[in-house]
This record gives C-alpha cells, structure tokens and sequence, in this order.
C-alpha cells in the first residue's frame, strides 16, 4: 500500500446503543442532581469523565493515576463479584419453577434505548455492570411475580445491586490528578515532594513503572530540563536528572 493511501486512512468507528429495561438500572446510568436535602450521585457519564481523566493522568505519567488506575481495577472486579454472587442466588430461586411450568424473559415493552460513547476501558467494563444489574432486576421482579420471592427480599436484592454501583462511582470521585510525573519523582523536585505531601508515599513497583493496571495507556514521551541537560523517559522510566533540580516539561505523543 502506498504512503498516500495510507495517510488517507480515517479511523475506525462504530456506534454503541444501550438498551435497558429497567427503573432502577436507568436510575444508575442517569445518577441524581443535588438538592437541599441530598447530596448528587453520580451517573455513569460523570464515571466516564473519571475515568478518561484517570487514564489521561497515567499516559501523562502521573504515577499516582497509574495507581489508581490498579485500584479502579481492583473495584471493578470486585463489583463483577458482588453482582455474580447476587445473580446466582436468583438463578437458585429460578431453578424451582417446576418444568411443566414455562416462564419467558421479562422484558419492558418499551425499554429505555441510548446512544453510547466510551473512551476507556473501564467505562466499558462498568457498563457491563450496569447491564448486568438491569438483568438481574429483571430476575428479582420475576421471582416475585411467580411467588419465589417476598416484595420485602426482592427489594432487598434489587437496593443491594444498586449499592455495588453507587459505591463504584463513588469510589472514582475520589481520584485527584497530581500533576506530578515520574521524571518529577527522579528529580526529586518541589512538584514530587508536594504531590507525595497530598497523596501519600506509592508503592515502589507503581513509581516505578513496573506494576500499572492491564488496561493502562502507553505513557508519552517526557522531556525533563534542567540547568545542567536533558533526560528522557519512555514508558514509565526516566533516566536520572539533577536532585533538586525544577524541571519544564514538555510533552509529546508516543509513535
């Protein structure tokens, strides 16, 4: 393939639309506005926003968003555990339909039906969860429909689901950017010093770059310069630079 064919290359894309059927699984997407009385929750665009700062932070080489980036990973697996605990004792309580019995899928005869547009990883992964808590609603409603379940434990099951997610999104409102990178760090700057004063010391293997989260971005390229050169880092190592030294950055994407 020639050079100009190439150049002429758009890029890929496709349309996502989400389907749900569910009031309490559209209570999560949407979130709820503050008021006098009740502070706001987030929805899952708020979450998205989150999480494409986060991962804009790790490309940066903030070892601090590299962290959290771990520790979101960790929340969403845990979630996806808590949620497939709550499903299998619903499909338990379904297995004692008898068989002469037939009971279809619910289904809302006018489902919630919006567009969708993701730019992270863990957007997509929490959206699995969203869609997954709509199922299971769906199977909480219905075992109380034919009687395997009391109004009183269906809404148990169903406010129980929906605290796994209201407790992932907040959980990511707690993310901060620090502003500092890892050629800080090396340098032993001001900007380093201040960054660890807010958010604490990191573990040794995430300031160093060897331990980051399976769906963290390549870090770009940094360009450290102080008074006596210049030192570059790729991917989350930084050659050693002056201590003490304030550093300008400079940033610039990596082929």
């Amino acid at each position: 393939m020639s050079d100009h064919l190439l150049k002429s290359l758009g890029p890929l894309r496709s349309s996502i639309e989400l389907t749900l059927h569910t009031y309490h699984a559209v209570r999560v997407w949407q979130g709820r506005p503050a008021d006098e009385n009740k502070p706001a929750i987030i929805g899952f665009a708020g979450f998205v926003r989150l999480m494409n700062r986060m991962k804009l932070g790790a490309a940066q080489d903030d070892p601090y968003s590299d962290f959290w980036m771990i520790r979101m990973q960790e929340k969403l697996e845990s979630s996806k555990a808590d949620l497939t605990m709550v499903r299998r004792n619903l499909d338990q309580l379904m297995s004692l339909i008898p068989e002469a019995l037939s009971v279809s899928e619910t289904l809302n005869t006018e489902p919630v039906k919006v567009p969708v547009f993701i730019n992270s990883p863990f957007g997509f992964l929490a959206l699995y969860l969203i869609i997954a808590y709509d199922n299971f609603v769906r199977q909480a409603q219905q075992c109380h429909y034919v009687a395997l379940m009391s109004r009183r434990d269906m809404e148990h099951w169903i406010n129980s689901g929906g605290r796994v997610l209201r407790s992932l999104f907040g959980f990511a409102q707690q993310y901060k950017f620090s502003g500092a990178t890892r050629a800080d760090f090396a340098a032993d700057n001001d900007v380093a010093r201040q960054a660890q004063e807010r958010f604490g010391t990191l573990p040794l293997d995430v300031l160093e770059g060897t331990r980051r989260s399976e769906f963290a971005p390549a870090i770009m390229r940094r360009r450290v310069q102080d008074r006596e050169g210049v030192a570059e880092g790729v991917g989350g190592s930084s050659a050693p630079v002056s201590a003490g030294a304030v550093p300008r950055v400079s940033v610039s994407q990596e082929d």
